[in-house]
């Protein structure tokens, strides 16, 4: 397997990261009606391994969505339970007046939708910069400590490495944060970079 990207290519990695959690802020710019911003703080090849010991021990909600077409593998968008009440209360506002009538069932919905939109906006963010379509699985809806989540998604891949990000969302007025963890097949996301600035150089 060739997992050889030119040093100079590295900022590119970078640049993904960015394109797909602009396209999530969007997104949410969309659905709050504030200006939602989403920065990258960190991106590195780390060993699946190492993974657990990088993260918070707290539980997460979220979703994990299947890449059906390359660079393949997985995204996942993940909430603190606090960030998770507020978005079942921001999906649900025009359709319940009181949100103590809330089943666990529409609440678990509410995340899997927000989820499911924040990871399009991810992906559709690569999609335009790879210049192809990537069609995405139906996403699953995950509720473990976070370790377990991201642990068990990087395997999924098979791969040793894993492409991880550390991500931060804001939105002012809701105060809801989110996580963004990306782990694509990587001997078909690095030929896809090297591909890609060969066309665009």
């Amino acid at each position: 397997m060739t997992l050889m990207v030119d040093i100079r290519k590295l900022s590119f990695i970078n640049e993904m990261a960015k394109v797909g959690t602009n396209g999530v802020a969007d997104n949410m710019s969309k659905l709050t009606g504030e200006n939602a911003q989403m920065e990258v703080t960190k991106t590195n090849f780390v060993d699946v391994d190492d993974i657990e010991s990088q993260l918070d021990s707290g539980k997460r909600v979220g979703v994990r969505v299947r890449l059906l077409d390359p660079p393949h593998g997985h995204i996942l968008i993940l909430f603190p339970e606090a960030s998770a009440k507020k978005i079942t209360a921001i999906m649900l506002r025009d359709v319940v007046d009181d949100m103590s009538d809330v089943s666990g069932k529409m609440a678990r919905s509410a995340v899997e939708e927000m989820g499911n939109m924040m990871a399009s906006g991810f992906i559709d963010g690569w999609a335009d910069v790879l210049g192809r379509a990537i069609d995405i699985a139906a996403p699953q809806l995950v509720y473990a400590p976070t370790g377990d989540i991201v642990t068990r998604t990087a395997g999924l891949g098979g791969d040793d490495l894993a492409l991880f990000f550390d991500s931060d969302l804001t939105v002012p007025s809701y105060q809801i944060e989110a996580e963004i963890y990306a782990f694509p097949d990587l001997e078909e996301f690095v030929e896809m970079v090297n591909d890609i600035e060969v066309q665009t150089a």
